[in-house]
């Protein structure tokens, strides 16, 4: 995807094609709303990084399957994933603070505060399930759109 899809559609097709990546979250696999969670810092923090952290995240994605993280803490895998975002050129601190959970009540005592990509996240499922990507295991929810709709 990363080395010849995207090169190649952009290079036949320039403002012509657009590439939509839609997240999809498989709540069966406990780390992937976590490994999403971390895409999703990405894009509110630099979106044109998103693709080269979501190569180096697919590189390392067996660091994140089930047996990988079940006995970790939910914030340290994500100082793990933050890591990552700095290894292609992110700040690590910044991408950190958008995933960890606080580990007190909110000023109104809520106690099941999320992050602060949690209510991003929910949209973008959201629109995913709209859109039809809810399918099988392992789907890919990616359209192409004529034009490009920036």
């Amino acid at each position: 995807m990363y080395s010849s899809v995207l090169p190649l559609i952009e290079r036949k097709y320039p403002q012509k094609v657009q590439v939509i990546f839609r997240q999809q979250v498989q709540p069966w696999h406990p780390s992937s709303t976590l490994v999403h969670e971390a895409g999703v810092a990405v894009l509110k923090t630099d979106p044109g990084r998103f693709w080269q952290f979501s190569a180096a995240l697919f590189d390392k994605q067996g660091e994140y399957f089930d047996v990988n993280v079940v006995n970790e803490a939910r914030n340290a895998t994500y100082a793990r994933l933050a890591k990552l975002a700095a290894s292609v050129g992110l700040d690590e601190g910044e991408i950190y603070g958008l995933l960890e959970v606080p580990d007190k009540p909110a000023e109104d005592g809520s106690l099941n505060v999320g992050n602060k990509v949690t209510n991003d996240l929910k949209l973008l499922i959201k629109v995913c399930f709209f859109a039809g990507c809810v399918g099988g295991y392992g789907k890919a929810c990616a359209d192409l759109v004529f034009p490009p709709c920036f």
